[in-house]
């Protein structure tokens, strides 16, 4: 790959309407589009992981895993890709080692090849695990570096990090800049760096939610970087990522010249302008999302986050209070030793920004999400924590050292007798389903398993009736 051809992921039926439409695209909105996207020439497409799991069941009353078993008939062309929470699989705790092999073992045989994997802290402990079993069953080992910066994030720590993963058997390394902070020279130096002290390839990740999202992609690709995360341009800009005809425009007849055929992208484009159609009129896409904010250059508060603090101060009648807790979150991320910005991080240095304005002295109320991040629950933290502020939160409590995966007992034969008794349930996906969201998937389960019941009636009815 080196240095002359860009690759492209399109991240259209992933994080393209995550970003956009609260990842509320259906499958039966995709799949007229999926043997086009699958004859374009993509490196990948994004098409599962992140919320779309959970959203399928929660949202959609769609099983996530006939979805990527659909969408992977559909394409079997192209190398399908998923983003993967490191031990965190697609929930928001960390889960037993048995758990994430079993995860990344179904994803695979059910039609993922790329798995990127992330962790909130960068703590290659909490990625470990989910590396061994994508490269144990055959799958495409995309460890990311969760982009940030802070006084001890710099280019050494990132290059530092990403020659670690590329011992710990990444095949390629993605720069995941979920806040579009890296901009576009510290882009072209970050990425020269990594060329420089990495063999596998280089995977550029950003948004376009500052604006800056083109330019960066311009200057990475001068630079060498060998693939980046593009969305067709219905579900590009702003909050999601920059539009993949816009690139493929700017590099035609030049020596980072994508390959990908303008003609094909627009016909691709033209059904999923019809979609986003349709989900502005139903309300699911805000036009809002599609503005650039620079505010996050400033607080380096990513754009879902912005929203967030938002709605947590309207709750509490507390609006007037929006710039004291935009000021308020860098003295806690600081606090709490410079975690990226990134779920569930951002969610919980956000929380605690609000409360620590809002009760009018800070740390006086501690929700137990910043206790478990401070009690080394969530892995190792970046920088130095303020220790008073961790006394104030956890007391004598003892701080974890070890991997914290190190302390869970075995889960899988736990939730499957739970689901045997239940009588919930009827493959090892589900189980899966049912470890990650109990609840959600609970109710999914009964849902599409009275539905299968109906259509069996009905056939058999039918088959009876022919055979009068």
């Amino acid at each position: 790959m080196e240095n002359k051809k860009l690759y492209i992921t399109d991240t259209i039926l992933r994080d393209a309407h995550q970003s956009q439409a609260a990842t509320r695209m259906k499958l039966e909105d995709m799949i007229p589009a999926l043997e086009k996207l699958d004859s374009m020439g993509y490196w990948s497409v994004e098409c599962w992981g992140g919320a779309t799991f959970d959203s399928c069941m929660r949202f959609l009353n769609e099983d996530p895993w006939e979805r990527l078993r659909t969408i992977k008939k559909h394409m079997p062309n192209t190398k399908l890709q998923m983003l993967l929470r490191g031990q965190n699989l697609l929930g928001y705790k960390h889960y037993s080692d048995d758990v994430v092999d079993m995860f990344v073992k179904k994803s695979i045989e059910n039609g993922i090849e790329v798995i990127r994997i992330f962790d909130a802290l960068n703590d290659v402990r909490n990625i470990e695990q989910a590396i061994k079993s994508c490269k144990k069953y055959g799958g495409i080992c995309e460890a990311a570096l969760s982009y940030t910066e802070s006084p001890v994030h710099n280019e050494e720590y990132f290059v530092d990090l990403a020659r670690k993963l590329e011992k710990m058997g990444a095949d390629t390394i993605c720069i995941k800049d979920m806040a579009n902070l890296l901009l576009p020279y510290d882009a072209y130096s970050l990425v020269k760096k990594l060329k420089e002290n990495v063999k596998v390839p280089i995977h550029l990740h950003t948004h376009n939610t500052t604006g800056t999202g083109d330019m960066t992609y311009l200057m990475a690709a001068q630079a060498g970087v060998d693939i980046v995360d593009c969305a067709l341009s219905p579900f590009a800009n702003g909050t999601s990522n920059p539009s993949t005809e816009a690139l493929v425009a700017t590099l035609q007849g030049t020596e980072r010249d994508t390959g990908l055929d303008l003609t094909n992208l627009s016909e691709a484009a033209a059904h999923f302008r019809k979609i986003a159609d349709k989900m502005k009129a139903e309300g699911t896409l805000d036009p809002k999302v599609l503005n650039v904010d620079t505010k996050t250059l400033i607080y380096q508060v990513p754009g879902g986050m912005l929203s967030n603090l938002l709605s947590q101060l309207k709750q509490a009648n507390a609006e007037d209070k929006y710039y004291d807790v935009l000021a308020e979150v860098p003295r806690v991320r600081k606090d709490f030793g410079y975690p990226p910005l990134v779920t569930p991080t951002s969610q919980i240095v956000g929380t605690q920004a609000v409360l620590n304005v809002l009760s009018g002295e800070r740390y006086k109320m501690v929700p137990k999400e910043s206790k478990a991040l401070l009690r080394g629950e969530y892995g190792r933290l970046p920088g130095e924590v303020n220790e008073e502020v961790r006394k104030k939160a956890i007391g004598n409590d003892k701080v974890i050292t070890c991997r914290p995966a190190d302390l869970l007992e075995p889960e899988l034969v736990k939730y499957a007798t739970e689901m045997k008794e239940k009588g919930i349930g009827k493959c090892e996906e589900d189980i899966l389903s049912y470890a990650l969201f109990p609840q959600v998937a609970e109710k999914f389960f009964a849902v599409r398993d009275k539905k299968e019941d109906d259509e069996n009636t009905i056939r058999n009815l039918i088959v009876e009736d022919l055979s009068i």
